[in-house]
């Protein structure tokens, strides 16, 4: 059985293993939490108010429309506000991922995925996939959500009993807001309304996949990430949390600590939809810091184009003499592979 993160951490450890220690280089950068999310200087994640994204004045529409796609542009990385999901569904969804997690370790075994066999779906913990052997502090959940009939129920948490029916809700109502989104952003690029969608697999292919991740408090957190630095291979992710802070980003040079904000979704552009759009939107360097005193939580649903059946290159409307392709054809199989096997490389 694999070795959990939450294990480790209650077992009343004051130093970490040394397979979680990050590398010297990166611990001149990893710093206090608490006091980075209060710091006010500096460049702040942006806000988007989604309010008047399908408004019938083509005016204020509009302007809503051009936030969002600056903050594509600038950051690739944002706050939603005014989605539309409902609150209270998006509390119960926290408050499901939350229950599953305090129980038993030996409760949530049953849900073990087995990586080496394939079968990613379920409870589970990084292992060691590159040289040096690095572990992140987090346990996970993770499970395809829509759509519905690509699920496989069998493995979704069956305590609290509110796990499917809220879960499910959230996944088909934020399936809606991926659409809305990318309607938006293809018209951004000066493309019709379905092409980004359309591009990366449409209703029927596009894949929602959740991974709640749980962090538990930490010993020493000057010395280990939740999450080690990335950019996320979907074409948009969504993400919600327990207003505990821990997301950075990568932002002109300098990490730059996502602030907690009531009743928002933090929304990533992906790779995928920065090869599409040949670099104009951008997929954000980030990474999650972990704390003494409390265990983070946060909930990502990963928008995925399917694997094999589409070949992932920049639009060719978007490719000119001045602005050559910035990215080989790949399909998104091949995309992941590239990046894994890249950063077993350097």
């Amino acid at each position: 059985m694999a070795a959990r993160v939450e294990s480790l951490a209650s077992s009343g450890i004051q130093s970490i293993p040394k397979e979680y220690i990050r590398p010297q280089e990166e611990l001149s950068s990893i710093s206090d939490v608490f006091a980075e999310e209060k710091k006010h200087d500096g460049p702040q994640v942006p806000t988007i108010d989604l309010l008047d994204i399908q408004s019938d004045d083509p005016v204020v529409r509009e302007r809503c429309r051009e936030e969002l796609k600056k903050a594509a542009e600038q950051w690739g990385v944002m706050h939603l506000v005014n989605h539309g999901i409902p609150d209270d569904l998006i509390e119960r969804v926290k408050k499901a991922g939350e229950v599953f997690f305090t129980l038993p370790i030996e409760e949530k075994e049953k849900y073990a995925n087995d990586q080496g066999s394939g079968k990613i779906q379920g409870y589970g913990s990084k292992l060691a996939n590159n040289a040096s052997g690095q572990l992140e502090w987090e346990d996970y959940f993770f499970h395809l959500v829509f759509p519905e009939d690509k699920r496989d129920l069998s493995i979704w948490p069956k305590t609290p009993s509110d796990y499917t029916a809220a879960t499910s809700e959230y996944a088909r109502l934020l399936r809606q807001l991926a659409t809305k989104i990318m309607s938006s952003l293809s018209l951004g690029l000066g493309l019709e309304e379905g092409r980004l969608e359309k591009e990366t697999g449409g209703l029927e292919e596009i894949l929602l996949q959740m991974k709640i991740n749980y962090y538990p408090k930490c010993p020493q957190p000057e010395l280990a990430l939740g999450v080690e630095a990335h950019t996320d291979v979907s074409a948009l992710t969504f993400i919600l949390h327990n207003m505990v802070p821990g997301l950075q980003l990568f932002y002109e040079g300098k990490w730059v600590t996502a602030k907690c904000v009531p009743n928002s979704i933090i929304m990533h552009i992906g790779d995928t939809i920065e090869i599409l759009s040949n670099g104009k939107y951008k997929s954000i360097l980030h990474r999650g810091l972990v704390n003494k005193e409390r265990v983070r939580i946060s909930w990502a649903v990963f928008c995925e184009p399917p694997k094999e059946k589409i070949i992932l290159k920049p639009l060719p409307e978007l490719v000119t003499e001045k602005e050559p392709a910035k990215f080989p054809p790949r399909t998104f199989a091949q995309h992941i592979h590239h990046k894994l096997f890249r950063k077993g490389e350097e």
